[in-house]
């Protein structure tokens, strides 16, 4: 997996398919790297936004409480992908490259309502398409 900055111009696609595929909109449990450490890591929910081939653009999740409020974040509150029904956040500013057979479960499809609203966020304020 390799992670990058966001992108001016990356266009966002909502295409959710039950095809055993991860499609844009749907939540998926992929290993992330730590950012001060890419040699650890841990299992995560990360939300596709796009697709490049095998490759996925990923956004990962957090149930970590502290997001609320940070810059970066966006509260998307709680859903399947969480058995514990934790809210979750979404990072905003950190796009993952993952390898569609790098993934390791399917978590939940999210709603069209709550992908439009994050994905306004990324046009507004990160230049997304």
């Amino acid at each position: 997996m390799v992670t990058t900055p966001p992108a001016r111009g990356r266009r966002l696609v909502y295409a959710p398919e039950l095809d055993g595929r991860a499609d844009p909109g749907e939540i998926v449990w992929a290993w992330v790297p730590y950012e001060e450490d890419p040699a650890r890591g841990k299992d995560r929910p990360v939300l596709v936004v796009g697709r490049d081939g095998a490759t996925l653009l990923g956004l990962m999740l957090s149930s970590n409480a502290e997001r609320d409020g940070q810059p970066h974040w966006y509260a998307l509150g709680t859903g399947a992908w969480d058995r514990q029904q934790r809210p979750s956040w979404v990072r905003l500013d950190r796009v993952l490259l993952v390898r569609e057979d790098g993934i390791r479960r399917e978590g939940d499809i999210l709603s069209r309502p709550r992908f439009e609203a994050i994905a306004r966020v990324l046009r507004e304020k990160y230049g997304w398409q």
